[in-house]
Parts: structure tokens; C-alpha cells; sequence
């Protein structure tokens, strides 16, 4: 996926699935990891991600879930170099759904190395949603107090 350096607007190519952070080619800051996963995928680009997860479980038809969207794109930027947004369309990926009992649309995770550390359901204003992922990411300190800060491999 092509993501945009928020710092000097350089597009990067970054993968769905590899280890380490994206860092701009050009400025060498860190960007937004956005991604998508499906059932066949989910593996590769969740569960063996190094970075926590903001799993977005949506649909293309629900509105919701099309307001909630970039929202979470702002998220990904506002936390590049600590959180992978990963998407999946619930009716692509009836698996994924099933394994996180979702039941309704749209569903956020926060993962860690593949485990449910936090859940958001429906959709929020930003500021929630803001405070929400800063609580999951940071519950202990943890995270952000040692950043993987190695380049994608």
C-alpha cells in the first residue's frame, strides 16, 4: 500500500506484512501503517506483526463503519511508529469475524502479537476513540517506552 509521509508528503510503499516500522524513504520518520488482512492473510499481517494491531472489522455497506474509516486512518498517523492499522472487511474475512465474536459493525481490537487487549464496538467520535487506543497501547507504560524502531525487513 502507498502511504503518505505526514512530515514531508514523500509517498512510501509499505507492506502489509513485514517486521520492524515503516520509516519514510525520504525524511526518515515514522508513517502510518495501514494494511488489510483477510482470512487467508490474517496470520502474516497480525499475528506476526511486531507492532500492537488496531484491528477495524468493517463492511462497505455500513455507514458507521464508512464514518469511522478516517478517523482511523488520522489514528494511524497520530500513533505512526507504534500502532498498525490493519482492515477487514467482515464479509470477506467470515473467520476473522467468528474467532473475535463479532456481532456488530464496526468492531475495533487492539492486538498484541495476536491477543485481544482491548475492544471498542460501534462508532465514536475521534476524541474517544483517541483516548481509547492511548489507554489500550499504554495500560502499563509499556508501550512507547522501548519503540521497535528498526526499519521494515
Amino acid at each position: 500500500m502507498n502511504i503518505e509521509c505526514p512530515s514531508c508528503g514523500r509517498k512510501n510503499r509499505v507492506p502489509d506484512a513485514a517486521t520492524g516500522v515503516p520509516h519514510c524513504g525520504s525524511c526518515h520518520d515514522a508513517i502510518p501503517w495501514v494494511a488489510e488482512a483477510d482470512d487467508e492473510t490474517f496470520r502474516e499481517v497480525v499475528e506476526e506483526a511486531t507492532l500492537p494491531v488496531l484491528l477495524d472489522i468493517w463492511a462497505e455497506w455500513c455507514g458507521p463503519c464508512r464514518m469511522v474509516s478516517p478517523i482511523l486512518e488520522r489514528l494511524s498517523a497520530e500513533f505512526a511508529g507504534r500502532v498498525k492499522l490493519v482492515k477487514v472487511d467482515a464479509d470477506k474475512a467470515p473467520g476473522v469475524s467468528r474467532r473475535f465474536g463479532v456481532q456488530a459493525i464496526p468492531t475495533l481490537l487492539v492486538l498484541q502479537r495476536g491477543r485481544e487487549v482491548s475492544r471498542q464496538i460501534g462508532a465514536a467520535p475521534e476524541i474517544q476513540l483517541s483516548q481509547w487506543l492511548r489507554g489500550a497501547l499504554e495500560p502499563d507504560g509499556a508501550a512507547g517506552s522501548d519503540p521497535l524502531d528498526t526499519p521494515l525487513s
